[in-house]
C-alpha cells in the first residue's frame, strides 16, 4: 500500500492587527475600510453618536426604538418590502443602541454590496417610522422586561448599576428603558430624536471585507454618500461618577435554589496606561477555566460551574475627558454555598494582593491573549465591530495592534498591581439575587460590606 507523504508545517507568518484606510465623504461622514483577501462576506459597522445621555428626560428607551425602527420601512419600502430586499441580497442587518451611541452592523456578500449599502443609506436617509410599527415595537419591548426582570443575571445587572451611579445619570437605570419610560414613546418621540442627532457628519462607516474589483468609492457616493444632514453642534459630556463602597445588595427571590452573583466597581478604561496590564491581570484571575478563581471555587471546591473577571467598556469620551469600564465578577452557586463561595472569593482576592501573580501565571495569559489574536480576529464582522469599538471609544485606528503588543511586554509585577488596584476587597459592591431568607445571615457573616435586601 502506498502512502500519502505527512504533510509538514509550514513557516510561521507574522500577524498584525489589519490596519484600515480612513479617509471621508464630502457629507462629513467618515469611513475607514479595509480589504481583507478571501473575505467574500463584508462586514459594515456604521456609529452614529446617539448615545443614551441625549435621551430626552423621561424617555429612556427612545434610542432603542429609533434604532429597531431604522429597518421597519422607508420612504421607498414598507417594513415588509425592506426585509424582503434585504433577504434578496443575503444580507442580514442589525442595530442597536448603548451608552456610546447606536450602531448599525450589515453583512453582505461582496457582489451584493452595492444593493445591500443603498438599503442602508435609504434607511438613514429617510426611515419610514411608521405609527404602526413604532407601536409594535413599544410593544415588543415592553414584553421582554418582565422576561429581563426574570432573568437573574440581567437583574444583577440592573442592581449593580443602580448601585454604583447616582439616580441622575443615565447609566444607572436600565439601557433599553423601563416599563414606564418605553410606555411614552410615540412617533414624535422617535422622529425627534433621529432628527436630532442622526446625521452623517458625526457619524462613521466601517467596511471590512473581500474589496477586489469593488469600486468602493462610486458605491459610497451613490449609497451614503447620498446622505444629507446638518453638521449639528458639540454636545457636553456628563461625567461619570461611582460609588464603589464596600456593600452587599441582596435581591431576594424566595425558593431560588442558586445564587447569582455579580461584583464590581468603577475603574480605568482603555485610555489609561494601566489597561493592558489591568487585562492581563483580570484574565489571571478570572478569564478562563484555569483562572485562579476557576480553580478555587469550581476545580476545588465544586460550587459552581464557573466565575469570571472582566472589564467592560461603558463609556470612553477620549484620553482627557473621561470614561469608565466597568470591572466585575460574574457567576452562580447553589444557595447553600453562597456564603462560602464568597468566603473562599475574598481569600483568592487577599492571596493576590499578598502574594501576587506567578510568573507562568502572566506567561499563559500572554499565550492565550496574543496568541489566539488571528482566530479572533478570522472574520470580516470581527475586524469590522472592533474598529468600530474604537472609534465609538475614541481609540486611535492603531490601537488593537498596540495593545497585542503592550500585553506582551507587560511584566508579572505589573499585571498584579493592575488586578489588585482592580479589585481592592474592601471597595467592591456585591449584589446577590437569590433567597434572602437563606443567604442573608452567612453573608452578613463574612464581614465584607454592610449588607441590604431589596424585593426581586
Amino acid at each position: 500500500m502506498e502512502y500519502h507523504p505527512q504533510p509538514t508545517p509550514g513557516t510561521a507568518r507574522p500577524w498584525a492587527f489589519p490596519a484600515p484606510e480612513r479617509g471621508a465623504l464630502p457629507n462629513g461622514l467618515t469611513v475607514l475600510r479595509c480589504h481583507r483577501p478571501g473575505q467574500q462576506v463584508v462586514a459594515v459597522e456604521i456609529f452614529l453618536d446617539a448615545p443614551l445621555d441625549a435621551e430626552p428626560e423621561g424617555l429612556d428607551g427612545v434610542a432603542t426604538i429609533m434604532s429597531r425602527a431604522l429597518s421597519e420601512g422607508t420612504d421607498k419600502h414598507s417594513a415588509e418590502e425592506f426585509a424582503a430586499e434585504l433577504e434578496r441580497c443575503g444580507a442580514t442587518l442589525d442595530a442597536h443602541a448603548d451608552h456610546p451611541g447606536v450602531r448599525v452592523s450589515l453583512e453582505v456578500p461582496a457582489s451584493r454590496l452595492a444593493k445591500a449599502l443603498g438599503l442602508v443609506a435609504e434607511a438613514l436617509r429617510a426611515p419610514a417610522f411608521a405609527e404602526s410599527e413604532i407601536e409594535r415595537l413599544v410593544g415588543n419591548r415592553l414584553d421582554e422586561i418582565p422576561h429581563e426582570q426574570a432573568n437573574p443575571s440581567r437583574r444583577a445587572a440592573k442592581q449593580l448599576s443602580k448601585e454604583l451611579f447616582p439616580a441622575t445619570a443615565r447609566m444607572s437605570r436600565p439601557r433599553l428603558g423601563t416599563e414606564e419610560t418605553v410606555r411614552r414613546i410615540d412617533v414624535a418621540a422617535v422622529r425627534a430624536f433621529f432628527d436630532a442627532h442622526v446625521r452623517p457628519a458625526t457619524a462613521t462607516a466601517v467596511i471590512v471585507g473581500d474589496l477586489t474589483g469593488i469600486d468602493l468609492d462610486a458605491l459610497l457616493a451613490d449609497t451614503l454618500g447620498d446622505w444629507s444632514g446638518d453638521p449639528g453642534q458639540a454636545r457636553p459630556v456628563p461625567p461619570i461618577t461611582a460609588d464603589d463602597t464596600g456593600r452587599v445588595v441582596i435581591v431576594d427571590r424566595p425558593g431560588a435554589v442558586q445564587t447569582q452573583l455579580l461584583i464590581g466597581r468603577i475603574g480605568a478604561d482603555r485610555h489609561e496606561r494601566v489597561w493592558p496590564a489591568q487585562v492581563l491581570g483580570t484574565y489571571c484571575l478570572g478569564g478562563t477555566l484555569t483562572s485562579r478563581l476557576d480553580r478555587v471555587l469550581r476545580e476545588e471546591k465544586g460550587y459552581t460551574y464557573g466565575v469570571r473577571a472582566f472589564a467592560q467598556v461603558l463609556r470612553s469620551s477620549g484620553p482627557d475627558a473621561g470614561g469608565a469600564a466597568m470591572l466585575a465578577i460574574s457567576g452562580s452557586v447553589d444557595t447553600e454555598s453562597t456564603g462560602p463561595a464568597l468566603e473562599d472569593l475574598w481569600k483568592v482576592l487577599r492571596t493576590l494582593a499578598a502574594e501576587g501573580l506567578t510568573d507562568a501565571e502572566r506567561e499563559t495569559a500572554v499565550q492565550n491573549l496574543v496568541g489566539v489574536a488571528p482566530l479572533k480576529f478570522e472574520t470580516a464582522a470581527s475586524v469590522a465591530s472592533t474598529l468600530a469599538d474604537q472609534v465609538e471609544q475614541h481609540l486611535p485606528d492603531d490601537y488593537q495592534a498596540q495593545l497585542y503588543a503592550r500585553l506582551a511586554e507587560t511584566g508579572t509585577v505589573e499585571a498584579t498591581a493592575a488586578v489588585v488596584s482592580a479589585f481592592p476587597v474592601d471597595r467592591l459592591v456585591t449584589v446577590l439575587v437569590g433567597d434572602a431568607s437563606r443567604i442573608e445571615e452567612p453573608v452578613k457573616a463574612l464581614g465584607i460590606g454592610e449588607v441590604t435586601v431589596v424585593s426581586g
